[in-house]
């Protein structure tokens, strides 16, 4: 458990940009916000610094000397000194076009900020960053969530599902969840590692509310409240989206299934129900899944609960 210490202690952003003039910009907006700033000039001296000093923020700009940003926060993901939910954003002092924002997302990256910074907006969405890291960390440490994938296992998951379910109680909100399975052809990822990528996706394309954990040992599940059936559907077909590039070249297929409640007042079931009503929709939809057809959804109806 954490001592006081560790709480109470500034955040510690690690910054990896060669050039020294947009780490000082960086520096001068964090510095007064209470961060505590670690440079790196180089993608090497950024993988050193982040094992040692574990950072609990990492910025890294596209351009490094030795090798491209991309590749090296695809290198912090892949390190196991370093938290898997350690937010890491990437920067440019170039445009910012589809395609980079694109790539940072494919490669872990949580945000992409350009050269020209808002000050408040920036800080803003690092408090936001650094709760949620600090809020896996508090849990981690309770037993729940999983070692590999530093996901909610299912004790993780069952536990915030019903906290997210006594909130849509009591605003009257729509509760839904969405179970997903990949489905790999011959030798590809391991299970592991295609939860843990398919997680990045769906953080990237929801809502940083939005619960995420797993439901068994190649299925995980999103949960989120206000959300209804409709809106489930959206999210999904994002998710596929996202990720469509990998699924066609690995040969994945994603099987998904989901349940949904209106308004979860007026028709509450517990919360252990709506992630196995949501399992069993995506084992019905395994069947569907395969070479001509990647991705199949289906809601759940009550003859495929078995």
């Amino acid at each position: 458990m954490p001592d006081q210490q560790t709480r109470s202690r500034p955040p510690l952003t690690l910054i990896a940009n060669a050039q020294e003039w947009h780490s000082r910009s960086l520096e001068s907006i964090l510095a007064p916000h209470g961060h505590a700033v670690l440079r790196a000039y180089t993608a090497k001296q950024t993988l050193e610094r982040a094992a040692s000093a574990r950072p609990d923020l990492i910025i890294v700009d596209t351009d490094l000397p030795d090798r491209d940003g991309y590749t090296a926060v695809r290198e912090l993901r892949a390190m196991r000194d370093l938290a898997p939910c350690t937010p890491i954003l990437m920067t440019t002092t170039g445009s910012i076009s589809r395609t980079k924002r694109l790539d940072a997302l494919k490669a872990g990256a949580w945000d992409f900020i350009g050269a020209t910074l808002d000050a408040e907006e920036l800080t803003l969405k690092l408090d936001a960053y650094l709760q949620a890291k600090r809020e896996v960390d508090r849990v981690r440490e309770g037993g729940l969530l999983d070692d590999l994938t530093g996901l909610y296992n299912l004790r993780g998951l069952s536990r915030r599902v019903r906290e997210i379910s006594s909130q849509a109680f009591r605003q009257r909100e729509s509760l839904a969840c969405v179970v997903i399975s990949p489905m790999v052809e011959g030798e590809g990822a391991s299970a592991p590692e295609m939860l843990e990528w398919l997680a990045q996706s769906l953080r990237s394309t929801g809502r940083t509310s939005d619960i995420i954990g797993l439901v068994g040992p190649n299925e995980l599940a999103i949960v989120t409240n206000g959300t209804n059936a409709a809106g489930i559907e959206r999210l999904a077909e994002c998710v596929a989206q996202a990720v469509s590039e990998r699924l066609a070249a690995e040969g994945i297929g994603l099987a998904m299934g989901y349940e949904a409640v209106e308004n979860y007042a007026e028709s509450p079931i517990d919360p252990t129900d709506l992630l196995t009503r949501a399992f069993s929709a995506m084992r019905a939809t395994r069947s569907d899944t395969g070479p001509r057809r990647r991705v199949s959804l289906r809601k759940f109806e009550a003859e495929t609960l078995n």
